[in-house]
């Protein structure tokens, strides 16, 4: 299975074509995690139900044995590292954003601690220009 942690922006939908791509490629299942901390009354990063039906579909129409979850209450790099032990994922994709030095230290990084704590590879992509 490949892994892709989701967002509902331009670096999630670049993930999640690189994950499909590969899945295409290696013949394997995607699951698609999108998570949120619950700690905010809105967190842009987390994907409403009608986008999240509609990535669910699009999945289906390509034939692609698939899976979207949707954990509240957990830090986003865990769960998606506690779905690959899970499913025994053979790859995670994560979509990669610039950020200042002082945003890594104050916000931390999702993107970084899957790819230090994944167990398996990483492919790390950015939307295009």
């Amino acid at each position: 299975m490949i892994v892709v942690a989701y967002t509902p922006d331009v670096y999630g939908e670049a993930a999640l074509a690189h994950a499909v791509t590969e899945a295409g490629l290696r013949r394997l299942g995607v699951v698609v995690v999108n998570a949120t901390r619950g700690d905010a009354f809105v967190d842009e990063r987390f994907a409403s139900t009608e986008r999240l039906a509609e990535l669910d579909a699009a999945l289906g129409e390509q034939g692609l044995t698939h899976e979207v979850r949707q954990p509240v209450g957990v830090e986003p790099s865990e769960a998606v590292i506690d779905v690959v032990k899970e499913v025994g994922g053979s790859l995670v994709v994560v979509g990669i954003r610039h950020r200042s030095p002082v945003g890594k230290v104050l916000m931390g990084s999702v993107a970084q601690r899957i790819l230090l704590d994944a167990p398996c590879p990483v492919l790390a992509v950015k939307p295009s220009p």
